[in-house]
């Protein structure tokens, strides 16, 4: 290899590139994104139709059906769930990872336009939304006050929202909790019914009379004059004088059937901090941008607003993801620190001290590089990347150690510092080449994983794979220069560490190598029994997906019976409340009734709005882990124990977004069938240990009041079926009928009801009367009776079937796999009806999509470590022996796993695929140095044994430092670091001593003397 050479030849030009890549880094360093996870924006597209007076069963046959088969037209689907509650129907789209979001979400909004005209016309709404991450609140205040009222509250977060939105990156700012004005046209029926007028004249009235036409124009002599009409109305008096009837000479005016007057909103959302009650301030941020800058701007336009603000109103930061990400952060900061302490350590106590200095200083180095690529690829400073880079920090002196070491030993044998520096490296350059190559090839594949969890972690590979890039390129060519420039014969003195290692060599393991190749069957042998024993303890370590999220922080979400009125519901969160403000760890709680807290992470989604619904977001102060998990089984307890709501405490967890750990779908046509599906699927997760947070939307069904139409009666007064049901849905659940702008120019509904939300009864469908086609006014009771209904509360699709999904959490202690396999091998004893199955969802699908990608990845990585392998030793059977470390890396993971307690989770799973390409190093270079004995003509046997004494050394040097760099991110990383580094760490320690052992053996076996491997 020459590169080495020309480097230290050309040492200035090489000094310059070194420069500018370092400088590249810092400067990335410095200004690259900030952020607590990866910005991924999951492939997705969803619908939210409002329907008012719609049951679920209205929602499917008018709504959802229609729109589930226009859009199952789209191309890369991968499911679509649906959902028909009362007056709304949700439909989610998710497509498969690669498609281009933007694009799929134009033909999403060109198939529902397609379709629009063929929906029910009296919809309310229809909003649509693309998936994105960026919807995720960085920031939410709270206004507080008891005595203020709504109106002046929003004044002041009106303002608030002005001065927050001009910091630069901010994308967006959002009010929440505040009851919106309107105009109240209250009815009063009996005024209506003397007169004969029915609703919809009322309604047609204030329409027609709200009109703003352009009149024209008119030409007078010169001039043009622009010709105004009477225009939309100008202030509530006019409301009230709006001419609604006339007849017989009388003209009957809207104040006199109507109380017309400005006033709030039905209350749908009630909020409170710490029991008070609140409105929200919610901030997102751009993608791309630091999240501490843009919050030290933030934070100073706060506490500029704050002296502004009255005594009687409270600003109170309730999140602040701020905090979040420098936690992670300085951990993971914290954790490469202690590595790199840890690393320099063990170079220290092995090597002299200039050749520690030359080996430490590359870690920085390559660190830096390889941020500058890591901002260069559009990826910021968040979890993933700094993991990334702590995995690699253990790596990357792996090869400036074989280096310095070379170059140290070709010193002592007597050659000038240049020609040591040169050779020495020249002589393991492509060693180390194809040492770094299968390492860089196993992480490869990772980045390629087609799914949200490939794109969640893909930024932790790229990084691994900058920075070990970056450290072969400085050991190649920086290393060798610092090494002729420093590096002296004469001070490289054994360190006492070094001394007892060659000791060793000469004694324990000269004896060990000896009786190994002496016996060679019984080696493999052992080594055999010893790999099927620890692969017999893997159904020990079970299988898990991603872990909790470890935050000191959870959610609860109460959900009251079909039906409750919102202060019942109320009343009930009232109670939770009280409890944990007893709580001496708690700080503070936001409540939120009737409505889902702001998202806040980013894959937990707010509820939807409605009154049986009430979410609790719970800050915490600092606790131990055991603390908390304490304060989860207290605040369950209770919650379990508390009538009239089902209840569900959830920690935030990580990875994608999932319904909940487990899930349940039962698929048939016949809602009766799948209620009692459901319900025994139920009896079986509340028999089963370990589960939680039990949810069965079937459980329970609801009454509701149905209007039946006598179709002959309507045909032979002409009145419209549509007619009466628009009728009936205006008198009942009021109708915005138009809207009025005020003075300051803000717009308000005009809402014409007869009462109150819960004021209604039975009684008044006699009063309500209709317009036949002739104008006549017909009594509502004469066209149509009122009776009693039994309704589904809600109607769920999965693929445009007809679903029950049960959906639970798993208490801590149990692993979710087991019992799922648990509930499932109940569920299969069951005897369901024909036509009807179940799947099983939630966490096992999700882990079974992204396992998936990762036995691809390490199928790919086999192979293209098995290539590499190939072409440097251009034989088949010595990769074969190089590939036996792996299955001795098996042995060291599984136990390290069972020892420590740690399920193989996903990021478990992330290990041992870095594994495949880290364990082989050890065997490349052992085979590589004593094919270039053998090609010296030194005997087979000779050739292990000087190969394996002079590169035991750096195998345990390079191993320890990898182990050093891992060990603070594995001891401090929670439950989501700490699995990969124990299987790394286990598995790299076994594979380390048995390679030292079998692969010797191995390639005593398969390599006949005279058969020289290049």
């Amino acid at each position: 290899m020459r590169l080495p050479r020309l480097a230290i030849e050309n040492h200035q030009f090489t000094l310059v590139i070194i420069f500018l890549l370092l400088a590249l880094g810092t400067a990335s360093f410095l200004t690259m994104p900030r952020s607590e996870n990866p910005k991924i924006s999951p492939p997705g597209s969803s619908i939210f139709v409002v329907y008012p007076g719609a049951t679920p069963t209205d929602i499917e046959e008018l709504v959802v059906d229609p729109l589930e088969q226009v859009l199952n037209e789209i191309d890369d689907i991968k499911r679509i769930d649906s959902n028909c509650e009362d007056g709304l129907g949700v439909i989610s789209v998710e497509y498969h990872s690669g498609v281009d979001p933007d694009e799929k979400f134009s033909e999403f909004t060109e198939k529902i336009n397609r379709i629009r005209n063929e929906l029910p016309q009296d919809i309310f709404s229809i909003e649509l939304f693309k998936w994105s991450i960026a919807d995720v609140s960085i920031l939410q205040l709270a206004l507080i006050s008891e005595s203020e009222s709504y109106a002046f509250m929003e004044q002041h977060a009106e303002k608030l929202k002005e001065r927050l939105e001009t910091t630069p990156g901010i994308r967006r700012v959002n009010l929440h909790a505040i009851p919106q004005r309107q105009v109240s046209v209250m009815l009063n029926l009996e005024k209506m019914a003397a007169c004969k007028i029915a609703l919809s004249q009322v309604a047609g009235a204030v329409q027609s009379a709200n009109q703003n036409l352009p009149g024209g124009y008119v030409d007078v002599g010169s001039r043009r004059f622009n010709i105004q009409t009477s225009g939309a109305f100008a202030s509530i008096d006019e409301i009230r004088n709006t001419v609604v009837h006339a007849g017989g000479g009388q003209i009957v005016r809207l104040k006199d059937i109507a109380k017309v007057h400005f006033d709030y909103e039905d209350e749908k959302y009630l909020a409170r901090v710490n029991g008070r009650r609140s409105v929200f301030v919610t901030v997102q941020q751009k993608t791309g941008t630091n999240i501490f800058k843009v919050m030290n701007e933030l934070e100073r336009k706060i506490d500029e607003y704050r002296q502004e603000l009255p005594s009687s109103i409270e600003l109170k930061y309730v999140f602040n993801q701020r905090d979040s990400v420098a936690g992670y952060l300085n951990s993971f900061l914290r954790n490469l620190l202690q590595g790199l302490v840890l690393v320099g350590a063990v170079v220290l106590l092995a090597v002299s001290l200039r050749a520690a200095g030359i080996v430490i200083l590359v870690i920085p180095f390559s660190l830096l590089m390889a941020v500058g690529f890591v901002d260069l690829s559009g990826y910021g400073l968040q979890q993933m990347t700094i993991a990334g880079l702590v995995i690699a920090l253990g790596l990357l002196v792996d090869n400036a150690i074989v280096v310095t070491d070379n170059i140290a030993r070709f010193m002592r044998l007597g050659h000038t510092r240049y020609e040591a520096a040169a050779q020495g490296t020249s002589q393991i350059g492509w060693a180390i080449v194809s040492a770094t190559a299968t390492t860089v090839l196993a992480f490869m594949p990772m980045m390629m994983i087609h799914n949200i969890t490939g794109e969640f972690i893909r930024s932790m590979p790229l990084t691994v794979i900058y920075t070990l890039s970056a450290s072969l390129l400085l050991s190649l060519t920086f290393t060798p220069y610092l090494s002729r420039k420093f590096l002296k014969p004469e001070r490289s003195a054994k360190r006492r560490v070094r001394l007892w290692l060659e000791r060793f060599i000469a004694t324990h393991y000269r004896r060990a190598i000896h009786g190994a190749l002496a016996r060679p069957w019984l080696v493999v042998i052992i080594a055999l029994f010893v790999l099927i024993g620890s692969m017999a303890l893997f159904p020990l370590i079970g299988v898990s997906f991603f872990p909790k999220a470890e935050k000191p922080q959870f959610m609860i979400n109460l959900t009251t019976p079909k039906g409750t009125s919102l202060g019942e519901t109320d009343r009930i969160t009232k109670i939770v409340e009280e409890y944990l403000l007893q709580r001496k760890e708690i700080d503070h709680i936001v409540a939120n009734v009737g409505h889902g807290n702001p998202r806040i992470y980013y894959n937990v989604f707010p509820k939807q709005a409605r009154s049986t619904v009430a979410q609790i977001f719970v800050q915490m102060k600092k606790t131990e882990r055991d603390e908390f998990y304490q304060t989860i089984r207290d605040v369950r307890q209770f919650c379990d124990a508390l009538p009239g709501a089902q209840i569900e405490v959830k920690e935030f967890e990580q990875g994608p977004y999932l319904d909940a750990p487990i899930v349940i779908r039962l698929l048939g046509d016949n809602l009766d069938d799948l209620k009692q599906l459901a319900d025994r699927v139920e009896a079986i997760f509340r028999s089963t240990p370990g589960v939680v947070n039990i949810s069965n939307p079937l459980a329970t069904g609801k009454t509701d009041l149905s209007v039946r139409i006598n179709r002959e009666k309507a045909g032979m007064f002409g009145v419209p079926l549509a007619e009466i049901d628009r009728t009936v849905r205006m008198a009942m659940a009021g109708a915005v009928v138009g809207a009025y702008r005020d003075a300051q120019g803000k717009e308000h509904d005009i809402v014409l009801r007869l009462a109150p939300t819960g004021n209604q009864n039975i009684q008044d469908f006699s009063r309500v009367y209709l317009s036949s086609v002739t104008g006549a006014a017909v009594s509502l009771k004469n066209l149509a009776s009122i009776e009693f209904k039994s309704t589904p509360m809600q109607i769920d699709h999965y693929n445009l079937e007809r679903t029950a999904q049960i959906m639970a959490d798993v208490s801590e202690g149990y692993l979710v796999e087991e019992v799922t396999k648990n509930i499932v091998a109940q569920i299969e004893k069951l005897d369901m009806p024909r036509g009807y199955r179940f799947s099983v969802g939630g966490e096992v699908e999700g882990r079974e999509e992204s396992f998936g990608g990762m036995y691809q990845a390490i199928i790919v990585a086999l192979i293209g470590i098995f290539a590499v392998l190939v072409l440097q030793f251009k034989s088949f059977s010595q990769p074969f022996i190089v590939f036996s470390a792996i299955p001795l890396a098996l042995i060291g993971a599984v136990l390290a796993l069972l020892i420590t307690g740690n399920s193989f989770s996903f990021t478990a799973f992330i290990g041992l695929t870095s594994l495949v390409g880290i364990v082989v190093n050890n065997a490349i270079i052992l085979v590589d140095y004593t094919n270039q004995l053998r090609g010296q003509g030194v005997e087979t046997q000779k050739a292990i044994m000087e190969a394996c004494e002079t590169r035991f050394i750096p195998i345990i040097l390079t191993t320890a430092t990898t182990v050093g760099g891992l060990l603070p991110l594995t001891l401090g990383g929670g439950s989501l670091w700490a699995p990969m580094g124990w299987t790394i760490i286990g598995g790299l320690l076994m594979s380390t001593w048995l390679t030292l052992i079998v692969v010797p053996v191995l390639y005593s076996m398969v390599t006949r003397e005279g058969a020289r491997e290049a």
